[in-house]
Order: structure tokens, then C-alpha cells, then sequence
């Protein structure tokens, strides 16, 4: 079944690049050019994935994004030529699953997507529930529960939280970490891993300021713990 992918792009030339680009990578495209009608597509079409444009004509990419979240987990790539690193951070804080600026190469933005949209199916041969105390990650679901309530992750945080769970007890840099999610290195002074594991603490730990499931090791990275103390 052919994945569909909502672009959300105002500006006329860059959205007829990549509803032809995309297309010719074996998408189909779905186009909007304001939140609102963004919003919308998504209630009624149901797309595999969004690629969101922060800057819009009626609200902006990040109020659609929080918006979105209200009621999907839909994987969304954020676009902006804002290149501020306060914007990429919120971005991540409310919810976007990555994030790349203007301007960007094509290749870059396809990787990306192919990321988002694979961390979407489970590996064969995994297993089905990986259960650590009150902790339940369910590989096929792609949910999270913590004492039984389910838990909000994004798509790219329950897969850092599965690459997690899979190497309990080791220590894992941010470079490997990045390279098993999203299948490239890390940037050096990229600290967006940081803010999502911010929102994964948030969501499973009792006292996300003094985590136990999750541990820093300071200059070496983070560490799943198998078991709380």
C-alpha cells in the first residue's frame, strides 16, 4: 500500500518540488498551504506522515503541531527557515518528530521521512511487549504504559525508548543512539536527543528531575536501568 504524505507548504514553487519529488520516490501526496486546512486533511485522509512548514499564512507550524498532538501521533518532519535553535527545541517539546531547515537537500528530507515513517513498524522477530516493573512497551502497538496508563510519546521518543530498552544496562552515547533510531550520525553540537529524552523522562518516570529508569552518565551518555531502585 502506497504511504500517503501531507505536505503543508504555502509557498507554491518548494510544494510542487516536493509533491514531484516525493511522487517519484513512490508517495502519494496530499497538499495543504494553511494550518487550517491542515488540520483538516488529517481528520478526513488520514496521511502516513506529515512534512510541516513552520512558517503559514493563517497560525503557525507550531501551533498546528500542538494542535495535532491533541488527538494523533501522526509522524511529523518540521521545515522552517527560522534557524533558531530555540524553534527546533520547542518544536521537539511539543511534539515533532524531527526536524530540518531550509535550505535543505532532498535526499536529506527523503532519509528523514523514511526514518519517521520505518521507526512506524515494528522489526520481525521482536518481541511483542518488553515489560520492565510498571513499565510496558508494546513493540507492535508502538504504545507505552506506566502503571497501566498509556503513555504519549511521539513516534521518534518510543523508539529511542525501545533502542533504550533493548541495550538495558549498557551505557549508549548520544551518537549511538542517534545512529540506531535514525540510521545517521549525530551532529556534534546537536542536543535534540536531550530535549526528547527531557519529554520520555516526563512521560514513564515518577520524578522526571530524578530519574531511575533512565540515567545520565555524564559525559558518556544515558543508561536504561533493568531494574529501580
Amino acid at each position: 500500500m502506497t504511504e500517503r504524505i501531507l505536505v503543508v507548504e504555502d509557498d507554491p514553487r518548494l510544494a510542487a518540488m516536493l509533491d514531484e519529488y516525493l511522487r517519484n520516490n513512490g508517495y502519494a501526496v496530499l497538499q495543504a498551504a494553511t494550518g487550517a486546512q491542515a488540520l483538516e486533511r488529517i481528520s478526513a485522509d488520514a496521511p502516513d506522515a506529515a512534512i510541516l512548514d513552520l512558517m503559514l499564512p493563517d497560525m503557525d507550524g507550531l501551533d498546528v503541531c500542538r494542535k495535532l498532538r491533541e488527538r494523533s501521533d501522526l509522524p511529523v518532519l518540521m521545515l522552517t527557515a527560522r534557524g533558531d535553535a530555540i524553534d527546533r527545541i520547542i518544536g521537539l517539546e511539543i511534539g515533532a518528530d524531527d526536524y530540518l531547515p531550509k535550505p535543505f537537500e532532498p535526499r536529506e528530507l527523503l532519509a528523514r521521512l523514511r526514518a519517521i515513517l520505518r521507526r512506524r513498524t515494528p522489526a520481525p522477530g521482536a518481541a511483542k511487549t518488553m515489560v520492565f516493573g510498571q513499565l510496558e512497551i508494546d513493540t507492535d502497538a508502538h504504545a507505552v504504559k506506566v502503571a497501566g496508563r498509556e503513555a504519549e510519546l511521539t513516534s521518534y521518543q518510543f523508539e529511542l525508548l525501545l533502542a533504550l530498552a533493548q541495550h538495558a544496562g549498557r551505557v549508549l552515547s548520544r551518537d549511538v543512539l542517534m545512529d540506531l533510531v535514525r540510521g545517521e550520525q549525530l551532529d556534534a553540537f546537536d542536543r535534540s536527543i536531550d530535549v526528547h529524552i527531557s519529554r520520555i523522562r516526563a512521560a514513564i518516570e515518577d520524578d522526571p528531575k530524578s530519574p531511575r529508569r533512565i540515567i545520565t552518565v555524564r559525559g558518556a551518555g544515558y543508561l536504561f536501568a533493568r531494574k529501580q531502585d
